[in-house]
């Protein structure tokens, strides 16, 4: 009896079944502290449904250790199978695998790349070299889903640091498991994913229907926060997987549906089956959603934003490198070498920034000026004539020279032409920046953003005002929506977090195309020189005015376009925030 439940256990399972959501259960009623941490993973993802640019730039180099855990020969795969599943990563997770190309024609313009690549690990964590894979022996049949696996003291092996490695465990499991995995929030030690040998890589004890790498796809996908494509709520149609581009389905698919598979009214589509979190046999999953590419940038930005190092990400296959490079390099390269390669990007930049201020200044000001002042500066005059006129006076109004400049003429202007402009401009822009940004953006902007932006600039920021200002107001919204939606409560274990699909959609492109690093326009310095005379001082705030408001709107257009990382979200803040000073008379 022991040696047929013994070979029962060997056999690969016919139909894709995933330990994931059974681990997350146990940890909520175990562990003290995940459900805090699952809520605030999901706290932050909430938040970055509403972000132009969450998570980092270009691609993400995640090192993997896979610790083979054996009882039998065929249990210790060979080094060539493990390798094969860290190219399947790699096609996977940047949308190179071949097969997207079958996603039906109304999913393929939401297929997208992860920007996220996989390699062995070269040190181990003592720093001393290594191939990334051990191999360690043991006494177990099968392990079930208790992570067992995953510690010496019970027949398996212990994980390595999981702030410097994602761990893959590869052994013989129970109960016609294929894999599970942890979500980000839980505890270290257990930390990564854990996968059935004949269910792993595209070779060696690989068995089909599970042979092409996709189970490991699949559960490294929920490593990264990823819930079930239909949300985890049995048949019904009432589940969420957070993710607003993957249409609602009742229940998971098997083996290999026909397009469309309609559930749940969402027809003439119907369900998504063809992305790797549902549970299709392994030839019938082929993409990541655009939406699940950003939730798993979110979790890089937060919960796992210490592992793995950022890297540009590269256009052509590294296959093709040899076959290719030939033929470009004596064509392409003295054309674009100085302007696109990595090595001139750091020079770049520091030069462009003060060329291009004056090239926009003088093009857009004049057009402005007309536009702009008449209606803004009938508005904050009033308030600066009476305080500035005796000072301001003395250069235009030739007439009233003998009367009031002679008393200011010779104090001020002496002084504050030639001291002031040298001093204000260095000093004062690096007080701003550093002081104001740090507390403004997260604690401001929800009091003032909401009371000022619809007063002062109506007609130059009504577009994107609302999109940009909104990333800093909900720094208390996941909260409140936890309390005021009590059957959807995060963490419940009864059901997952479901906030209103709509919350999640995001206005840029999630994921990029191509991953590209997002360009980051230059910001004009917050100081101003104290002129000394009024009409300057009123032609200088208006053409301001009419730059901040230009910046503004080619921020809009860069958010849009989902090119801003965050940097250029402070820096449009910074924008923002200078333009509403100087429209409100602080200057």
């Amino acid at each position: 009896m022991a040696k047929k439940e013994t070979e029962y256990k060997a056999k690969t399972p016919t139909v894709r079944q995933c330990g994931t959501d059974e681990v997350h259960e146990r940890l909520l009623r175990t562990v003290s502290g995940y459900k805090e941490g699952r809520e605030a993973c999901e706290n932050h993802a909430w938040r970055a449904g509403f972000s132009p640019m969450v998570g980092r730039t270009g691609c993400t180099k995640i090192p993997v250790v896979v610790h083979i855990v054996h009882k039998t020969a065929a249990q210790n795969i060979s080094d060539a199978q493990v390798k094969s599943q860290i190219d399947v990563l790699n096609e996977d997770f940047r949308k190179k695998n071949p097969d997207v190309s079958t996603c039906p024609a109304p999913f393929q313009p939401l297929t997208a790349d992860a920007r996220i690549e996989f390699e062995l690990a070269s040190k181990d964590p003592k720093g001393e070299p290594t191939t990334g894979i051990r191999r360690t022996k043991t006494n177990k049949d099968s392990f079930p889903s208790d992570d067992s696996v995953k510690f010496s003291s019970t027949g398996g092996a212990d994980a390595w640091p999981r702030d410097t490695y994602l761990n893959i465990w590869v052994c013989q499991l129970g109960g016609n498991l294929l894999g599970y995995a942890q979500f980000p929030g839980g505890p270290a030690d257990t930390d990564g994913v854990v996968i059935l040998h004949s269910g792993f890589g595209t070779t060696g004890t690989a068995a089909p229907p599970f042979d092409l790498g996709r189970t490991t796809t699949h559960e490294v996908g929920h490593w990264l926060n990823l819930r079930h494509i239909w949300g985890d709520d049995g048949q019904g149609c009432s589940g969420s997987d957070f993710v607003s581009d993957t249409p609602n389905q009742a229940g998971s698919n098997l083996g290999v549906p026909t397009f469309p598979s309609v559930s749940c009214n969402n027809g003439p589509n119907g369900d998504m089956f063809m992305n790797y979190m549902d549970y299709v046999n392994d030839a019938a999953m082929v993409m990541f959603s655009a939406g699940q590419v950003a939730r798993m940038q979110a979790a890089l930005d937060g919960p796992r934003s210490v592992i793995g190092t950022s890297i540009p990400c590269g256009k052509v296959p590294p296959k093709d490198l040899p076959k290719e490079l030939p033929k470009d390099l004596p064509k392409d390269p003295p054309k674009d070498l100085p302007k696109d390669p990595p090595k001139d990007l750091p020079k770049d930049p520091p030069k462009d920034l003060p060329k291009d201020p004056p090239k926009d200044l003088p093009k857009d000001p004049p057009k402005d000026l007309p536009k702009d002042p008449p209606k803004d500066l009938p508005k904050d005059p009033p308030k600066d004539l009476p305080k500035d006129p005796p000072k301001d006076l003395p250069k235009d109004p030739p007439k009233d020279l003998p009367k009031d400049p002679p008393k200011d003429l010779p104090k001020d202007p002496p002084k504050d032409l030639p001291k002031d402009p040298p001093k204000d401009l260095p000093k004062d822009p690096p007080k701003d920046l550093p002081k104001d940004p740090p507390k403004d953006l997260p604690k401001d902007p929800p009091k003032d953003l909401p009371k000022d932006p619809p007063k002062d600039p109506p007609k130059d920021i009504p577009k994107d005002g609302p999109k940009d200002f909104i990333k800093d107001l909900l720094k208390d919204g996941p909260k409140d929506i936890f309390k005021d939606r009590p059957k959807d409560a995060p963490f419940d274990p009864k059901g997952p977090l479901d906030p209103p699909k709509g919350l999640f959609e995001n206005p840029s492109i999630p994921g990029g195309a191509g991953g590209g690093t997002p360009f980051v326009l230059a910001t004009p310095a917050t100081g101003r020189a104290d002129c000394g005379c009024q009409e300057a001082a009123r032609q200088q705030n208006a053409a301001l005015a009419a730059h901040y408001a230009q910046l503004l709107t080619q921020y809009a257009q860069l958010y849009a376009a989902g090119q801003l990382d965050a940097s250029g979200m402070a820096a449009w803040q910074q924008v923002a925030d200078a333009y509403q000073r100087l429209m409100s008379g602080g200057g």
